[in-house]
C-alpha cells in the first residue's frame, strides 16, 4: 500500500448536494482505496436545500452499479470552516464556481476541466428525464475524479 506523507482533502460541490457531487466524493472514495491513498474526499452543496438527505434514489442506484457506495451520505451546504479544512475545492460547474469565489473560497477547480472534457459543466442529471442521463454524467465524473486525482497526486495542480 503506498502511503502519503501529506494527505490531501477534497471537497466537490454542486448545487444541493444530491446528485453530482455525491457521485464524486464517492468515486474519489474508491479511487483513494484502492491506490492506497490516505486521503479524504467529501461533498457538499452551494444551497441547503436538501442538508440531511441522502442521495438522490438514481444517483444512489447509478453508483451501486458501478460498486461505489454513496447510500450513507447526507447533503450539507458548505461552510466557513471549509475554506481552511481542505487543500482543494472542486466545483461541478461555473455557476457553483462562481458561488464558491463569491463567498471567499481559494484553490477552487472546475471538474469539468479534467478528463478531456474542455472546461464543460457537468450536467445535473436531477432534471433528466430517465435514468441514462445519469449513467452518462457519472461516466464523465468518474474520468474527471480520475485525472483530478492524478493531476494532484503527481505535483502538476
Amino acid at each position: 500500500m503506498k502511503s502519503q506523507a501529506t494527505p490531501k482533502h477534497i471537497l466537490f460541490v454542486c448545487l444541493g448536494n444530491i446528485c453530482r457531487s455525491p457521485l464524486a466524493e464517492g468515486i474519489a472514495r474508491v479511487h483513494f482505496e484502492k491506490k492506497g491513498l490516505a486521503w479524504r474526499a467529501d461533498s457538499a452543496g452551494t444551497s441547503g436545500w436538501h442538508e440531511g438527505e441522502p442521495p438522490c434514489e438514481n444517483s444512489i442506484k447509478v453508483a451501486k452499479a458501478h460498486g461505489v457506495p454513496i447510500a450513507h451520505q447526507r447533503a450539507r451546504p458548505v461552510c466557513e470552516a471549509d475554506k481552511s479544512a481542505f487543500d482543494y475545492i472542486v466545483a461541478l460547474d461555473r455557476k457553483n464556481l462562481a458561488e464558491l469565489k463569491a463567498q471567499g473560497f481559494s484553490n477552487i477547480h472546475l471538474l469539468g476541466d479534467f478528463g478531456g472534457f474542455g472546461g464543460e459543466d457537468v450536467p445535473d442529471p436531477y432534471y433528466f428525464p430517465d435514468f441514462e442521463g445519469f449513467e452518462k454524467v457519472y461516466s464523465m465524473i468518474e474520468t474527471c475524479v480520475h485525472d483530478f486525482i492524478e493531476k494532484v497526486e503527481n505535483g502538476s495542480l
